[in-house]
C-alpha cells in the first residue's frame, strides 16, 4: 500500500507507508531469550561468553542495548547492511559460533531482529508488559504419548494483547515425564504428574500435566473427615490411585505422640486409647498432648531450627532469651502474625529481650531481607541479589528494596534504629529505596519496617499464610505441598494448589492460630492412613494415598533410645537425663545427634531424611558405643528385667510395647521364642542383647509410620 505525499514544489512522490520497527524490549529480547543467547550457560553468564555479555534472560534491557549497539565500536550491528550484523551471522552459523546454531536464517526470529536493525535499531520503549496468560494451566491426558498445545498471551499496559507463544520459553520440570517443542506442543512420556515452566520476559508460570496411573478408576468411595480430604481425594481420583486404609489405633497413637510432642507413648497410654470407646477420643488425645510441656519443648525446638537460634551467633544469653520467648509463645498459642510482628519490630538488648534476637541473626541488611523472606514468606529472595530472579517474579529492586527496609538497624548485642542507613543498589550505584517486594516502594517519613510488617501480616498477603501452613503440613505429613518448603514460586507449583490455598484461607480466618491448623491436619483421613501400600500406591511419595514412612527427628530418636533402654543420655555438659527435645542450644556436644543429622543452625535448615542411608550412622549403630553401652548396662531395662527373672515372653512384649507402641503378633512371639531359647544364663543374656539391638535398628522403631 502506498500513500500520496505532496512536496512543496508542486510535484508528487509515492513512498511506502512507515511500518513500526519491532520493539526492542518486548520483541527483540524475547527472540534472544528463546534462542538461549542470554541464558546462564551462554552470554547471560555473569562474565558473559566469548567477550559478549548480556543480562540474564533479558532482565536489564538498557545493558543489553548498550552492549549490542555500542560495545566493540558497534561491530555487532550493521545498520547499513542488517544481514551482515554479527548479531545475526553468529547465531545462524554464517560465521563460526561456539554456541552452535541458535537462529534459523530467514525464520521469524531472524526477521524480527533484522527488521529492528534495518529500522535503525531504535531503543524507545513503545509498550510495557503487564501480565501473561497461559492456557491451559492444568491438563489431564488419557495416556502417555498424548499431546496438547500451550498458548501464551501477553497483555500490555496500554490494553493491547499479543499471542507470544512462539517467543515463550517452555521447560519441563522432569524431562523423563514430558517433552515440549519450541512451539509449545507438549507430549506426555509416562504416567503421573509433572509440570511445564513457561517464561516470557520477566513473567513466569507453570502448567500442571497429569496422566492417570491406571486405565480404570478406583472402585468404591474414599473416606472423608474435613475439607483436606476433599482436595486429596479429588487428586487421587484424577490419578486413579488407590488409597491405603486407616492405620491401626496403636499406630495412630504412636504417630500423634511423635508428631505433636516428640515422645514415645507409654504402653498404658496406648491401652487407654484403644480401650476408649468414645467417638471423639482422637480429638481429646490431641488436646491433651497440646497441653503437655513436651509439646512446648518440641515445637520450640522446631522454631529454633527455623529461626537459627544459635548460641555462637547470639551468645548463650541471647540464645536462651530467644528460645525461652519462643517456648512461651508456643505455650500461650500466640497467633503467628503477632509473633512475626514482635520479632521484626522489637528493639533493645538481645540478652534481655527475646524477640530482639531475630534481628541479631543476620549479619547485614541483605541477609536480613533473605532471612525474613525465607522464614515468613517461604521465598528464596537471594536469587534476585545480582540479577532478577530467573525462575520467579522477584527483581533486584525487590531484593535491595527489602534490604533497605532494614538498613537503619544497628547490629550488635542491642538492636536500635539509627537516623541514617542505606543499601547501595548494584545496578544504579545509588541508595536503594525501601520496598515491599512485588508491591510498592515505601517513600516518606517513618520506619519502613512498620509498613512492611503491616503488609506481611495482613490477611491479603498471599505468601505469609501459605508459607506457614506449608511448614505445618510438612511437619505432620512428611512432605510439603510445596517442596522445598522455602521455595514458593509459580514455577515450583504445589502438588495440591487448591488445598494449599484452602489451608491458608482457613489459617487466616482463624486468626493465624497454629494449633487450629494442627488439629485440622491430624483430624483428616489423609493423616490417619496406614503407611502400608495398597498395591499400586506403593511408589506414592506426594499424593497422600498412604502415610509416608519418616525417620524420627534426631532429638526424638535420641530420647526414644534412652526411653526404650532405660538408660538416660548424657548431652554435653547438661544434667544427665535432660531430654534432647528440650535443648535450647544446638551446639551441645552429642555424637548421636550429630550422626543423626541435627540442624546446627549455622544456616537455615529444613527437616530432611538425613540419617536414612548414612554410612557413619549405620556403622555407629552397628559397632558404636551409643546403642551398645545402653543395651549392656546393668542399670538398663533389659538387664534389670533379666535380673528380676521375667519370662522371655514378658520381656519381648514389654520392649515391643515401649519401642513400637504395640504388642507382638503371634508370629513374632513364635519367632522370638525360637530365637531366644538358651541353655545357659550367659547365652540368654547374649541373645536378649541381640534382640534389643535388632529392635532398635528396625525400621519400625526408627521411623514414624
Amino acid at each position: 500500500m502506498r500513500s500520496l505525499i505532496a512536496m512543496g514544489v508542486g510535484w508528487l512522490v509515492y513512498c511506502p507507508l512507515a511500518v513500526a520497527a519491532p520493539d526492542f524490549e518486548t520483541q527483540v529480547i524475547p527472540v534472544l531469550t528463546k534462542s538461549g543467547c542470554n541464558s546462564g550457560a551462554c552470554h547471560g553468564a555473569a562474565i558473559g561468553r566469548g567477550g559478549f555479555r548480556l543480562s540474564l534472560l533479558g532482565y536489564d534491557p538498557d545493558l543489553d542495548y548498550e552492549t549490542m549497539l555500542r560495545d566493540l565500536q558497534g561491530r555487532r550491528v550493521n545498520l547499513v547492511k542488517p544481514e551482515k550484523s554479527l548479531l545475526l551471522r553468529k547465531p545462524t552459523r554464517d560465521l563460526a559460533h561456539e554456541g552452535g546454531h541458535k537462529l534459523a536464517a530467514g525464520g521469524d526470529g531472524y526477521k524480527l531482529v533484522r527488521d529492528w536493525i534495518a529500522a535503525g535499531a531504535p531503543r524507545e520503549t513503545r509498550r510495557t508488559l503487564q501480565s501473561v496468560e497461559i492456557t491451559p494451566t492444568t491438563k489431564t491426558l488419557p495416556a502417555a504419548g498424548e499431546k496438547f498445545a500451550l498458548k501464551v498471551i501477553a497483555r500490555y499496559k496500554d490494553g493491547a494483547t499479543e499471542d507470544v507463544t512462539p517467543w515463550a520459553v517452555f521447560t519441563p520440570t522432569d524431562t523423563a515425564a514430558l517433552r515440549i517443542n519450541a512451539e509449545g506442543e507438549v507430549m506426555s512420556l509416562r504416567r503421573g504428574q509433572s509440570a511445564v515452566m513457561v517464561r516470557f520476559l520477566g513473567e513466569v508460570g507453570s502448567v500442571s500435566v497429569t496422566v492417570p496411573l491406571a486405565d480404570e478408576p478406583v472402585k468404591g468411595g474414599r473416606p472423608r473427615t474435613n475439607y483436606i480430604d476433599d482436595h486429596v481425594n479429588r487428586a487421587l481420583d484424577q490419578l486413579r490411585l488407590p488409597h491405603s486404609p486407616c492405620a491401626s489405633e496403636e499406630t495412630l497413637v504412636r504417630r500423634l505422640y511423635i508428631d505433636l510432642i516428640g515422645t514415645l507413648p507409654e504402653p498404658r497410654e496406648v491401652d487407654d486409647f484403644v480401650n476408649d470407646k468414645s467417638t471423639d477420643k482422637r480429638a481429646k488425645l490431641v488436646e491433651r498432648l497440646m497441653q503437655r510441656p513436651e509439646f512446648a519443648d518440641f515445637w520450640a525446638l522446631k522454631w529454633g531450627d527455623l529461626l537459627r537460634i544459635d548460641s555462637k551467633r547470639l551468645q548463650p544469653e541471647g540464645a536462651m532469651a530467644f528460645h525461652q520467648w519462643v517456648r512461651d509463645q508456643v505455650v500461650r498459642n500466640t497467633p503467628l502474625d503477632r509473633m512475626a510482628r514482635e520479632m521484626i519490630l522489637t528493639l533493645g538488648d538481645g540478652h534481655a529481650v527475646g524477640p530482639v534476637n531475630f534481628s541479631r541473626i543476620p549479619g547485614d541488611a541483605g541477609n536480613h531481607a533473605e532471612h525474613v523472606s525465607q522464614v515468613f514468606l517461604g521465598v528464596r529472595l537471594q536469587c534476585a541479589n545480582c540479577h532478577n530472579h530467573p525462575l520467579d517474579r522477584w527483581t533486584q529492586d525487590d531484593y535491595h528494596g527489602l534490604a533497605a527496609v532494614f538498613s537503619k538497624l544497628s547490629r550488635g548485642r542491642s538492636i536500635a534504629l539509627q537516623a541514617k542507613g542505606e543499601v547501595i543498589h548494584p545496578k544504579t550505584g545509588k541508595s536503594a529505596v525501601p520496598r515491599i517486594p512485588g508491591v510498592e516502594f515505601l517513600t516518606g517519613d517513618g520506619d519502613p519496617r512498620e509498613k512492611f510488617t503491616d503488609w506481611l501480616t495482613s490477611a491479603e498477603n498471599p505468601y505469609f499464610a501459605r508459607a506457614a501452613v506449608n511448614r505445618l503440613w510438612r511437619e505432620l505429613m512428611g512432605r510439603g505441598l510445596v517442596e522445598p518448603i522455602d521455595d514458593h514460586r509459580s514455577t515450583n507449583p504445589a502438588t495440591h494448589p487448591e488445598l494449599l490455598q484452602a489451608l491458608a484461607k482457613d489459617f487466616v480466618e482463624h486468626r493465624f492460630d497454629v494449633r487450629h491448623t494442627i488439629r485440622t491436619i491430624v483430624a483428616s483421613e489423609a493423616y490417619q492412613r496406614s503407611s502400608l501400600a495398597a498395591g499400586a500406591n506403593k511408589s506414592d511419595d506426594r499424593f497422600y494415598s498412604r502415610a509416608l514412612l519418616r525417620p524420627l527427628p534426631p532429638a526424638v530418636m535420641v530420647d526414644a533410645v534412652a526411653k526404650v533402654t532405660g538408660v538416660a543420655e548424657k548431652l554435653g555438659n547438661r544434667p544427665t537425663g535432660e531430654r534432647a527435645i528440650a535443648l535450647m542450644d544446638a551446639r551441645v556436644e552429642s555424637t548421636p545427634l550429630d550422626l543423626l543429622g541435627r540442624c546446627v543452625r549455622d544456616n537455615s535448615c529444613t527437616p530432611s531424611l538425613v540419617g536414612a542411608g548414612s554410612l557413619p550412622l549405620a556403622l555407629h549403630k552397628i559397632n558404636g558405643p551409643w546403642l551398645h553401652d545402653k543395651i549392656v548396662s546393668a542399670q538398663g531395662k533389659l538387664h534389670q528385667s533379666l535380673a528380676n527373672r521375667k519370662t522371655d515372653e514378658e520381656i519381648v512384649a514389654s520392649f515391643y510395647e515401649t519401642a513400637l507402641g504395640r504388642k507382638p503378633s503371634a508370629k513374632e512371639r513364635a519367632h522370638w521364642k525360637t530365637k531366644l531359647a538358651a541353655d545357659t544364663p550367659e547365652e540368654r543374656i547374649g541373645k536378649f542383647e541381640d534382640f534389643l539391638w535388632a529392635l532398635l535398628n528396625s525400621t519400625e522403631f526408627a521411623c514414624n509410620h
